[in-house]
């Protein structure tokens, strides 16, 4: 139906088209080192505006990893099935019910019974069938040489788990990308002081990928914010998203730039865990540079193990619980950077999570200088992070605070100035 629609539209959809231009700027950051980051520049371009088509571009063919550009065009749905019909919870798990799930954990989310009543081994094992189904329907994986990118203003992948496993030299462009609701979280009682539920996708997980340019995108809980979720245990709202955005299991050389993330909890991660020190130990090198992060409760990013750069980055809205997390082996390099949170003071804008260095130069918190290397020592984090991004890519950082605020709130996010493709 939109093949036959577009078509009258002079629009052609998924079959290959002349090879594209290249982008029209190349990254700055640890995405440029090296042998840089081009994506699939020169292949194949396809365009698409659905589901089934956008999985079958990324194939290519039978040839994933051959260079490949594709364009998106308007809203690409992840739980779109091959007829065109949205599935929902109970496709993915006829039977399947929150509240009778609750209800097999004990006063306040306790230990889990598979005998507290009738339906709580039959619950358990829909929530398990039906998470595996969400994720076989909902997962697109970008192989190697892509760059995946937003036609006009409003393209979208909506509930889309997007990942990279393994891939190299990516670029993902001028793109809203809404984080997927978990229809099956998880409670785990044991999870912090008094338990924490545990959803599972991401809008985009880069797993071991290296040379990965992020540009112009947008990232959000859209249509589904958390606010809005059932009331679950203590009180509290279902955690029905995970992150925005996660950099794991040793990938390197990613430029996130020019990008939004709005209105999430946990936002932005690299490094797979404290113990991950084999896979993420020497890698992890990403840099932050011009993006809008903007009512985020934490992790803007929170940081294990790499050397990443943030710098000229606006972050704004309520007061989080932290901005930039300080995590284990990490060397966070913060530059120029901007804090506008109204009544809060500095000490919200760091956070120590076993890290032990952190150092900052020039960044601002409500208009005056923020002087986080005093709040990092306050922390016991000393102020030497054993590289300069200086010394290793070229970079110009704005030098002043309304500066860097223009430019951001100009040119951050999907369908802004220079996302073109």
């Amino acid at each position: 139906m939109r093949r036959a629609a577009a078509a009258l539209l002079g629009v052609c959809l998924l079959w290959p088209a002349p090879p594209a231009s290249a982008a029209e700027h190349a990254p700055v950051g640890w995405a440029s080192t090296g042998s840089g980051t081009t994506g699939g520049a020169g292949g194949r371009t396809w365009t698409v505006d659905t589901r089934a088509e956008l999985e079958e571009a990324l194939a290519n063919g039978g040839e994933p990893t051959a260079p490949k550009v594709i364009r998106v065009v308007g809203d690409i749905d992840g739980h779109e099935s091959d007829d065109g019909s949205l599935l929902g919870e109970q496709d993915y798990a006829p039977g399947y019910d929150l509240h009778k799930y609750m209800s097999c954990f004990g006063e306040d989310g306790s230990a889990w019974s598979d005998t507290r009543f009738d339906h709580c081994k039959q619950q358990r094992q829909l929530r398990q069938t039906g998470s595996n189904r969400q994720k076989a329907q909902i997962q697109l994986t970008v192989p190697s040489n892509t760059t995946l990118v937003g036609a006009g203003r409003d393209a979208r992948l909506l509930g889309v788990f997007l990942t990279v496993n393994t891939g190299r030299n990516i670029i993902v462009r001028n793109l809203h990308l809404e984080a997927p609701v978990d229809h099956f979280t998880s409670w785990s009682p044991d999870d912090g002081t008094h338990g924490s539920w545990n959803a599972r996708f991401d809008a985009l997980t880069v797993i071991t990928g290296k040379h990965l340019w992020i540009d112009h995108c947008t990232f959000t809980d859209g249509r589904f914010p958390d606010r809005e979720a059932p009331l679950g245990f203590h009180g509290e709202r279902v955690q029905r998203h995970d992150g925005l955005l996660d950099i794991e299991d040793g990938s390197d050389f990613v430029t996130v730039s020019d990008s939004r993330f709005e209105d999430h909890d946990k936002a932005i991660l690299v490094g797979s865990g404290d113990g991950r020190g084999d896979r993420d130990r020497g890698h992890l090198k990403v840099t932050f540079a011009r993006n809008l992060f903007d009512g985020l409760t934490q992790r803007a990013p929170r940081v294990r193990f790499g050397q990443v750069h943030v710098v000229n980055n606006v972050h704004r809205g309520r007061p989080p619980l932290y901005a930039l997390g300080v995590g284990v082996e990490s060397a966070l390099f913060s530059e120029h950077n901007v804090f506008r949170y109204p009544g809060a003071g500095p000490s919200v804008a760091l956070a120590a999570y076993g890290g032990e260095r952190f150092h900052d130069t020039g960044s601002w918190f409500n208009g005056r200088p923020a002087r986080l290397d005093a709040v990092a020592s306050g922390l016991g984090l000393d102020s030497d992070v054993g590289w300069d991004p200086a010394d290793v890519y070229d970079h110009r950082a704005l030098t002043s605070p309304s500066a860097v605020e223009r430019y951001v709130l100009r040119h951050a996010g999907a369908g802004r100035p220079d996302g073109r493709p």
